[in-house]
């Protein structure tokens, strides 16, 4: 099982996070735990009148006498019956609050994470953190939370009901403790690793689902299937050891604390028959305390069921809010630029440290400078880019925009300075003007139908069943990938950045449609800084300089006419790809 990217909080960082929650939630929770207590003490009166009924039926009376306690008794179940009914809907409530304020601190930590955090940590990680952890951590909150508190509230004080009715009776609820206390210590001690465990071996399934739906047709058209079906059922193989583990302590649990449940009830007949025998307390009291210990199993057997869920909850709350303890990949300053000029100085970059991508980097862009950046696949080039675009801190050396490092600048400043597009596109669920907004959410009707057109992907917009409002997305309807990348330009030309770094940002695009896209683009970019990231030569033809990245570095720079007379790497590659 390989472990998680991301960081899983431990057991005394998650009891802070449970104490956070129930301090911030007190005034409900004091209310919730009343209810409770109140229809447990309205239950508690069912015994004790039957100890009267017994004794007083021993000692002779009347008929009068029965029927107002069976008027009380019925007083009481229907008051207990209301009472329960009301906790639980306070319960419920309060749980869909707590629930909803730890999915929406998720969401913003999880969206607030550095990138160079998330492309590292990959898919699986995250989904599952998303989708299984927090359903977790959903039913915990809603239904063991309450569940908890009901059955600790009814035992507490079901063993002071019967205390008060008969101490010496009472001591025969013990008799279960000396099973009780050490197979529940025995089995918290090791379900805590069991169920983190079993959390982590789902993230892996995810991943290997997601990265094989994801990449379908790469695996279809290099015929992988074999090898992930092989990655599957090694993730299935994890899961299912990780499951028949806490399996296995469950099968232990379970039984012993159920013996342990029914155990006071047969010592308090016996016990009590004895003293009763003797003259020292009543048959009711032996009665009413034999029925308070049948009473206690169902609020055991709650704490130990709905305590295996807790542990659940518990496991997935750890990778929840270990997402808290992500470091930040940089730190802002309050510095100015003084221009809009980036300079690349030394840089360099690894994804694994000791393996550099980027060996000392040295460039400089000047304000509305086109700047193209080609060479040959795993050159470097896309992560030249991003450094650019202020994704990754490099490693070594500087990345500076008007003399600021831009990993040194506010990131909701920086998004709107400088913008990476690359050819992996996300539609999100909502209309087509929603996604193009999403560049900048206060623009107009006619600011998001420019853009569009700037951008050529107007008419087909407008040619949608609902045009600019039809709903697109997941289960809406479906965008074609070019689609889908003409709405990303379109983002890109409302947000308005003064530097736009394209990494193959009209890859999906047909050749000539491109053409005229880029050709557009130029028109309503002038005077913008561009770095362009491209395979079709044409980009670098029309650039103001042509970069040549290989083996990590810069091995050429010079405009395209500068670089044909070099007759080096470049020229090689312009010539070879206009023979294709």
């Amino acid at each position: 099982m390989g472990e998680s990217k991301l960081p899983i909080s431990n057991q005394a960082q998650v009891r802070l996070e449970a104490l956070r929650l129930l301090r911030q939630h007190r005034s409900a929770l004091i209310k919730m735990v009343s209810l409770f207590v109140l229809a447990a003490i309205a239950g508690l009166a069912g015994p004790a009148l039957l100890r009267l009924l017994i004794d007083d039926i021993s000692a002779g009376t009347t008929i009068d006498q029965v029927m107002l306690i069976g008027i009380l008794l019925l007083i009481f179940v229907l008051l207990q019956a209301v009472l329960q009914r009301f906790a639980v809907t306070a319960s419920m409530v309060q749980g869909e609050k707590v629930f909803a304020q730890l999915r929406e601190e998720f969401m913003e930590q999880v969206t607030s994470l550095p990138l160079s955090t998330v492309e590292k940590a990959g898919t699986g990680d995250l989904v599952s953190r998303t989708t299984n952890d927090v359903e977790a951590v959903s039913f915990a909150v809603r239904f063991a939370v309450p569940q908890i508190l009901v059955g600790a509230v009814t035992l507490l004080l079901t063993v002071v009901a019967a205390v008060v009715i008969s101490p010496i009776t009472a001591v025969s609820l013990l008799a279960g403790l000396p099973l009780l206390i050490p197979i529940t210590r025995w089995y918290l001690k090791r379900s805590a690793a069991g169920y983190a465990t079993e959390r982590e071996a789902y993230s892996v399934i995810n991943g290997a689902i997601s990265e094989s739906v994801e990449g379908a047709m790469t695996v279809d058209a290099l015929n992988l299937g074999a090898q992930r079906r092989k990655k599957m059922g090694a993730g299935l193989s994890g899961a299912f050891n990780a499951e028949r583990y806490t399996l296995w302590l469950r099968s232990w649990l379970f039984p012993i604390t159920e013996f342990a449940f029914w155990l006071p009830v047969a010592v308090v007949l016996v016990w009590g028959g004895w003293l009763a025998s003797q003259g020292i307390v009543s048959a009711g009291v032996v009665a009413a305390v034999a029925l308070y210990a049948v009473q206690m199993v169902d609020p055991v057997n709650t704490l130990i069921m709905w305590l295996d869920e807790l542990q659940v909850g518990a496991a997935s709350l750890a990778r929840i809010t270990g997402i808290k303890e992500v470091a930040p990949d940089r730190i802002t300053t309050d510095a100015v630029p003084e221009n809009d000029d980036i300079v690349v100085s030394g840089a360099r970059y690894a994804y694994r440290e000791g393996h550099d991508v980027l060996h000392g980097v040295d460039l400089t862009l000047r304000r509305g400078e086109r700047l193209a950046v080609v060479g040959p696949s795993g050159a470097g080039k896309s992560t030249l880019g991003r450094l650019i675009a202020g994704i990754h801190p490099p490693t070594a050396g500087s990345v500076t925009v008007g003399g600021v490092p831009l990993v040194d600048r506010p990131l909701d400043q920086l998004r709107t300075e400088v913008v990476l597009v690359t050819q992996e596109h996300h539609v999100f669920v909502g209309s087509v003007t929603d996604n193009v907004r999403l560049g900048r959410a206060d623009a107009s009707v006619s600011e998001v139908e420019k853009a569009l057109a700037d951008v050529g992907a107007l008419a087909w917009a407008q040619a949608l069943p609902e045009g600019l409002e039809t709903e697109v997305g997941s289960g809406a309807y479906a965008l074609t990938p070019a689609q889908a990348q003409e709405i990303a330009l379109a983002r890109l030309v409302l947000a308005d950045p003064h530097t736009l770094v394209l990494d193959e940002a009209t890859s999906l695009i047909d050749p000539q449609a491109a053409r005229d896209l880029e050709r557009s683009l130029n028109a309503v970019l002038s005077g913008r800084t561009v770095v362009a990231i491209a395979h079709r030569l044409h980009t670098a033809h029309d650039a103001d300089r042509v970069a040549v990245v290989d083996g990590g570095r810069i091995t050429e720079i010079g405009s395209h006419d500068e670089l044909l007379a070099l007759e080096g790497s470049y020229a090689a590659l312009w010539h070879s790809w206009r023979t294709e």
